[in-house]
């Protein structure tokens, strides 16, 4: 999968860091706590005059992201709240009129840029501040108008494109643009043409005014189709927050296990998609305690099993095992125990053959391989298939465990 120009990026950095940021962190409940929490409008914008973040440094949030391995950043620019993490000229509730009085966009976007990491930027259609949206009471839309609200698409869609043209003119070189919550169903090909014209190696996402360049499987809601595939015929990106309650910073988060995510990011990776994994900040600006120890925990799985993913491609259709993966490059198979093995052994029939070297990325050491005829095969034509043998299945059960098979 290509596109044949300067989007190309988009195959080859695989792993991105997501950040949901904004005055919700105040409160620590959801992103979407005005809509969520039946918030009145009037009452939220007092957030505001409290969102002053002096421990925010971009350079830590990309410390963190590059020891978990993530080699891009995408920025809540603007979520359903309208509030707007950049100096825009096209409405005042922004964050040059909160006590913090700083161009948040601006600081992480010299950040990446001095260390040459992509910078995506999401924007959210909904908007539930900004009188011209037309809210509804549709999915993720308030329940309508509220007082002195002129609710116009065409008007409100004049500010969206004048607001996506500051953000592709003001930061310098941008690649990607992550539209959200489209729910409208306004088709409009103009917008993301604009968006190409200013910044040819931005990536579009297809929840915005038309298909863009790639899905975004989110969560675990789609993982039955997703896990149905053994390989991705056309451009994916999942997404996913280390939590499971809000994409924001929540207090008392229900963080997701090491295992979960894990699984869930070999998975996407093991058949040539991409993951962005997000981690709300805190109001003072810094990642949650638990959500460090989580990119650490994947940056230490991720440099020991790396080799599985750069340059290989899918090849779980070599087997008739469904409860592993493979990936491969050239004569090396890897083999990724996407579930948890629910013995100490794995049979990957039909392959007939044995390797001569077999290791386990995640220690090292050498794994115990033979070729069997085992019971469970009786009732077909009698023949041994490769077999893993031993597998520290106990030890290792809050990772996946990857097995690199070297053939002649």
């Amino acid at each position: 999968m290509r596109f044949g120009d300067g989007r190309d990026w988009f195959f080859e950095k695989r792993f991105g860091l997501f950040v949901h940021w904004g005055l919700y962190a105040i409160p620590a409940w959801h992103e979407q706590l005005q809509w969520r929490g039946v918030v009145p409008r009037r009452e939220y914008i007092k957030l505001l005059n409290r969102f002053n973040p002096k421990r925010f440094d971009p350079e830590a949030w990309l410390d963190l992201a590059q020891e978990a391995g993530m080699e891009y950043a995408c920025f809540t620019t603007k979520h359903h709240d309208g509030f707007c993490l950049w100096d825009t000229a096209q409405t005042a509730f922004n964050v040059m009129n909160t006590p913090y009085r700083r161009d948040t966009l601006g600081m992480l976007s010299d950040a990446c840029h001095r260390r040459g990491m992509p910078l995506c930027l999401y924007y959210s259609v909904a908007d539930w501040n900004h009188p011209n949206y037309p809210n509804q009471n549709r999915s993720h839309e308030l329940a309508g108008p509220e007082p002195g609200d002129d609710p116009d698409l065409p008007k409100y869609k004049e500010f969206l494109k004048a607001q996506v043209r500051e953000l592709c003119t003001h930061y310098g070189e941008i690649h990607g643009i992550w539209w959200d919550m489209n729910v409208t169903g306004d088709r409009d090909t103009s917008i993301n043409n604009m968006i190409r014209e200013l910044q040819p190696k931005a990536v579009i996402n297809g929840r915005g005014f038309d298909e863009g360049d790639f899905a975004t499987p989110e969560r675990d809601y789609e993982s039955s189709a997703v896990n149905a595939e053994l390989a991705f015929e056309k451009p994916v990106e999942a997404c996913q927050s280390v939590g499971l309650e809000s994409w924001g910073y929540k207090s008392d988060e229900d963080y997701y296990t090491d295992r979960h995510l894990l699984q869930s990011i070999d998975g996407i990776w093991a058949k040539a998609g991409k993951y962005l994994l997000n981690v709300g900040p805190k109001a003072d600006g810094t990642f949650p305690r638990e959500a460090v120890r989580i990119l650490r925990t994947i940056g230490a799985w991720h440099t020991k099993v790396r080799e599985a993913f750069d340059g290989c491609v899918p090849a779980s259709q070599e087997t008739e095992n469904r409860d592993v993966l493979l990936t491969r490059k050239g004569t090396t198979v890897y083999v990724h125990l996407h579930h948890a093995p629910p013995t100490c052994r794995v049979l990957l029939k039909p392959f007939d053959t044995l390797p001569r070297r077999a290791t386990l990325l995640n220690t090292g050491h050498a794994v115990d391989v033979s070729m069997e005829n085992l019971p469970s095969l009786h009732s077909q034509p009698r023949k041994a298939y490769l077999r893993l043998r031993n597998l520290p299945a106990n030890r290792l059960a809050g990772t996946v465990m990857v097995v690199k098979l070297e053939f002649d």
